[in-house]
């Protein structure tokens, strides 16, 4: 059995995808969409079912909830606008668009760097707006760069506001490097000491600053090169592998994922499908 049927066997019957087991949740769902485009054009129904699945769960505000229990519009709001044209429509993505610009970590705000000044915490991150997990909480790691990823994607590259953004969220992500020059969920020093970068936050981070020549990028792509060789996640295997791509890399071996979860599956066919040459994350397939 191929992975794409791994992948198409775990869809659940309103057209969306679970982690595992269960009800269907926004995040599987997209990575499972950008997996199945990416691999051929042969899953046209189950993609319009995934669509249409999608599409009916757009909040008024423009933007996604992770699963319909939850009343917010949130993170995974960047994935839907990462997908093939045709998943959602122009003006439900410009919604999209708009509800992920106006969304910011809290501690970017001016009162809560005066409150950390004041204080005496360093301040050097909080000067570049970042994007949290949630609306009104402090940005993070990941979904900063999700968004630069789906803003660079899918919004007009003329529009100075969506640059500025971009920008800033690159700025971020470089202030939030840790000293072994990769990226944790976003909080370089803990209790005093010095953190550790992770796999899966070092890929993403470092393939959205992917066309940047900064030195600091540099040493985040050589330290990638050795989580690589030995890491144990498939999800981190994955996301190193198509940062390390999109750098000119090409690194030896391929995922293989331990278990059919949904993120496993559609990450080690989005990583396979990079290696010959489409990034479903830099490029724009054009249907589903």
């Amino acid at each position: 059995m191929t992975r794409s049927d791994q992948l198409l066997d775990l869809q659940n019957p309103d057209g969306g995808w679970s982690y595992g087991a269960g009800g269907s949740w926004t995040e599987p769902t997209c990575y499972a969409i950008l997996a199945l485009a990416a691999a051929g054009p042969a899953k046209g129904e189950p993609l319009r079912r995934a669509a249409q699945w999608l599409a009916a769960r757009q909040r008024s505000d423009g933007g996604w909830a992770p699963r319909d229990a939850i009343p917010q519009s949130t993170w995974v709001t960047s994935l839907v606008l990462l997908l093939p044209r045709g998943c959602i429509s122009s003006s439900a993505a410009d919604s999209a668009i708009a509800w992920l610009l106006a969304q910011t970590g809290r501690e970017s705000g001016f009162a809560q760097r005066l409150r950390m000044r004041l204080l005496g915490v360093r301040t050097d991150s909080q000067q570049f707006d970042g994007w949290p997990w949630y609306p009104d909480t402090a940005a993070w790691v990941a979904p900063t760069a999700l968004s630069i990823l789906a803003l660079r994607k899918t919004a007009r590259a003329t529009d100075t506001h969506v640059r500025g953004r971009i920008e800033q969220g690159r700025r971020y992500l470089l202030a939030r490097r840790c000293r072994d020059g990769g990226w944790n969920h976003g909080s370089t020093k803990a209790l005093g000491y010095d953190s550790d970068s992770y796999p899966e936050t070092t890929g993403v981070a470092l393939l959205a600053l992917h066309d940047s020549m900064a030195p600091e990028v540099a040493a985040a792509e050589l330290l990638a090169g050795h989580q690589l060789a030995s890491c144990k996640s498939c999800e981190g295997e994955s996301w190193l592998r198509l940062a390390l791509l999109a750098r000119g890399r090409r690194p030896s071996g391929s995922t293989a994922p331990n278990h059919p979860r949904t993120l496993e599956l559609a990450m080690a066919m989005i990583a396979e499908t990079a290696e010959n040459g489409f990034n479903v994350f830099l490029e724009r397939h054009d249907t589903v």
